[in-house]
């Protein structure tokens, strides 16, 4: 079972290209911080820019970096199902430990196209496959009863929820009677998506403040929802600054200032305003980070 807090890493790019030594660094960082698992080329890794190239690179750079001391679930979601099938026979190859699937995005599959491209990654997956349902992004929501007929399938190990509905897990667990990872991926609403039954968090914030991720969602984890609670309240501020403006601007900001990395994103993505910034900093030193 996939749980506690995963960071959603960030991709540090030097000179427009990959920085390979900022990588092993923050997942040596990471490690030494209590991170339970790392999640390179997601959303916030800015997967949707790397080349084919860069984004198997990242895979292993960071599975050979962790060396098995904590669980890597790599980005390989795609809405071109044999391109996502692709992505993840690669993330086998390279030892990630688990998978990362969005789907949906632009083509706007039917609730079947959804279990039949879940389908289709179950049949020639070894690894866990973990199903990032994220409606804003994806423009579609794979719905409970949906999520129930994916979860049945071979290899097909949780969910990353980003639907912002606190009851989702409530209805998803109602449907789901086997062994399935609840894994928020909302920081804000991080403990609350616990309380109705999650097990951990693919966490933005977790970049930044990888220690107190994971002290919140141990607390979770031993029912200590007044202390994950008093983490959270903690947190919040940061929270708040680093989606200010779109993800991950802030987050590569903020890891600048702790020395992990450049702020530089590609294109879309462009640098924050002087007001993000400065919410950025207030935050962190509030927190002790800087």
């Amino acid at each position: 079972m996939i749980h506690g807090s995963l960071a959603a890493l960030v991709t540090p790019f030097r000179n427009d290209a990959i920085d390979e030594n900022a990588i092993q660094k923050m997942v040596q960082w990471h490690i030494g911080q209590g991170t339970n698992g790392l999640v390179p080329v997601g959303t916030t890794g800015e997967s949707a820019t790397l080349s084919e190239q860069e984004h198997c690179r990242v895979i292993e750079l960071v599975v050979q970096a962790a060396d098995g001391r904590i669980p890597v679930v790599a980005g390989a979601g795609s809405n071109n199902t044999r391109e996502a099938i692709f992505y993840h026979a690669r993330a086998q190859e390279l030892g990630a430990d688990g998978a990362l699937h969005v789907a949906g995005y632009y083509n706007r599959p039917s609730q079947e196209g959804l279990f039949r491209h879940f389908e289709a990654l179950s049949e020639i997956s070894t690894i866990p496959i973990v199903v990032y349902n994220i409606p804003p992004r994806a423009t579609v929501d794979i719905q409970p009863e949906t999520m129930a007929r994916i979860a049945t399938l071979p290899n097909v190990t949780g969910v990353k929820d980003a639907t912002a509905d606190l009851t989702r897990p409530l209805r998803e667990r109602m449907l789901i009677d086997t062994a399935f990872s609840f894994l928020s991926g909302e920081d804000g609403s991080a403990v609350a998506y616990n309380a109705a039954g999650g097990n951990g968090c693919i966490s933005v914030t977790a970049n930044i403040a990888p220690a107190l991720c994971a002290q919140m969602q141990a607390a979770c984890r031993d029912g200590d929802f007044r202390k994950a609670m008093n983490i959270q309240d903690r947190l919040m501020p940061l929270h708040l600054a680093l989606f200010a403006e779109p993800n991950p601007a802030g987050a590569k900001y903020a890891a600048s200032l702790l020395g992990l990395c450049d702020a530089y994103c590609r294109l879309p993505m462009v640098p924050l305003s002087d007001n993000s910034k400065s919410s950025i900093k207030k935050a962190m030193t509030g927190l002790g980070l800087i």
